[in-house]
């Protein structure tokens, strides 16, 4: 009876061992198996694919972004260049008056310029101005410093005068026919009648000059 129960025991000491035998060869089996580590790479791989992914993903729009913001910046440049237009002489109604006061010591015209364009326009700068006679043409000499370009609004007017030497010698003189403006930056012309004195005193160009001032100088003192 003892025999048998040795024999048993040993059975199961056995049978014991052999169980933890096996699954001592399972983990070690699991541990080294290529399948397992290669889907645990793949598993690792996919995930950082699409880490990597959204970060690319993200960059390109930031890109998009800066390419979208280029054409806007064009679109600034594009309206600068369609800034407002300088005045032409085809948009301007030009007029002449007389300016003359009593006691002044010489006579004097002021000149309008108003924007009949339909649209804003800027100006600066001085007229082109020329007195026909019947001597000849005489050019106004520029005096004064020109101010910055202004605006000149739709429907407004702007002045500049003209200057010139009264004919006080009691004879005709050199006979005004006609006043020539050509606005600033322009080479067209508008011809006028003068509405000042009739005449000039002859001179041999060393007396008083015809003088026109920038755009804007009347009623400013010269």
């Amino acid at each position: 009876m003892r025999a048998h129960r040795l024999t048993f025991a040993a059975l199961v000491v056995a049978a014991g061992l052999s169980l933890t035998a096996c699954q001592n060869d399972d983990d070690a089996a699991g541990a080294t198996d290529p399948s397992s580590a290669s889907s645990a790479s793949a598993a690792s791989s996919s995930g950082g694919g699409s880490g990597s992914g959204g970060t690319d993903q993200d960059s390109g729009k930031g890109s998009d972004g800066k390419g979208t913001a280029a054409p806007a910046d064009s679109g600034s440049g594009s309206g600068d260049s369609g800034a407002t237009p300088k005045c032409t002489t085809d948009g301007l109604k030009i007029t002449a008056q007389d300016g003359f006061i009593e006691g002044d010591p010489e006579g004097s015209v002021v000149v309008g310029l108003t924007n009949g364009s339909g649209a804003d326009c800027v100006i600066s700068g001085f007229a082109g101005v020329d007195l026909k006679t019947n001597a000849g043409t005489i050019s106004a000499t520029r005096k004064g410093e020109p101010g910055d370009p202004y605006t000149l609004k739709n429907g407004k007017e702007i002045d500049f005068y003209v200057s010139y030497p009264l004919n006080e010698s009691g004879g005709s003189g050199v006979r005004i026919t006609g006043l020539v403006v050509t606005p600033p930056n322009e080479t067209k012309s508008v011809t006028l009648d003068w509405p000042g004195n009739s005449s000039l005193p002859a001179s041999d160009g060393s007396g008083p000059q015809v003088l026109v001032g920038p755009i804007g100088s009347a009623g400013q003192g010269g």
